[in-house]
């Protein structure tokens, strides 16, 4: 009998560990496996997307959890308080997105715009919509002129600003990062401007304004040459 029953043991230990080792096996497999997930409903305050090394190429975020951006692994020290998605590429720099604000608390205002950055740099392309508390509004593609310096060196130096103690000092250093910072002029607006005239200017290297077509929110219709210090040189047709 006692031979019986050591057996009877023998035989439900291993019983219970090749159970066990199945179910391990199985879970593992269901977590790790790829596959399909139908979700009709999922709450979330923000949402990475990352690729298979882990490197994040997508977030979609609420006004509170929105990630600061990032270039060659150096985040912006700020807060960024919108909501929307950001895109990354390859090597986890930030590379654009779409973002929005908006409320009529103490006057009417709001943002948006969907960006496309340069690599290595800030935005390039852009399609922006923005409101004031005086009623007026703009919108509108824009096209800027980024240098070939990498964001990532004013991001540490701003970082470094940032981090010092409120007042005088800081935003000293914090102006004077920015006056070293490379220029980024916009080159292309095309859209409607505050006083409701849909126009199309095109600038400089500098920025400076050299050629303007515009259609005033009466209908007056105009095109106007400028020379570097914004002076009109020629104007179609000639003011009366």
């Amino acid at each position: 009998m006692k031979i019986s029953i050591r057996r009877q043991l023998r035989i439900l230990q291993i019983y219970v560990a090749i159970s066990f080792s199945l179910i391990a096996f199985l879970s593992v497999t269901a977590f790790t496996q790829s596959g399909v997930q139908r979700i009709d409903e999922l709450t979330v305050q923000r949402l990475n997307v990352v690729d298979a090394n882990g490197t994040l190429r997508f977030v979609l975020s609420n006004k509170d959890r929105m990630h600061p951006g990032v270039i060659d692994g150096v985040a912006i020290n700020r807060p960024r308080p919108v909501a929307g998605m950001l895109f990354f590429n390859d090597e986890g720099d930030e590379v654009g997105g779409l973002t929005y604000t908006g409320s009529d608390d103490n006057g009417r205002r709001a943002n948006a715009g969907i960006m496309f950055d340069q690599l290595k740099q800030d935005q390039t392309i852009g399609i922006t919509y923005a409101e004031s508390p005086n009623g007026q509004r703009q919108a509108g593609l824009q096209v800027w002129d980024r240098s070939d310096q990498p964001l990532s060196d004013v991001i540490k130096g701003l970082n470094a600003a940032n981090a010092l103690p409120a007042g005088v000092e800081r935003d000293a250093a914090v102006k004077a990062v920015r006056a070293k910072a490379p220029a980024g002029p916009m080159r292309l607006f095309a859209g409607k401007t505050p006083d409701r005239a849909a126009q199309v200017g095109l600038s400089d290297a500098k920025g400076k304004p050299r050629l303007v077509l515009k259609v005033e929110a009466d209908g007056t219709a105009s095109i106007e040459f400028l020379d570097a210090d914004g002076k009109s040189v020629q104007r179609i047709p000639a003011p009366r």
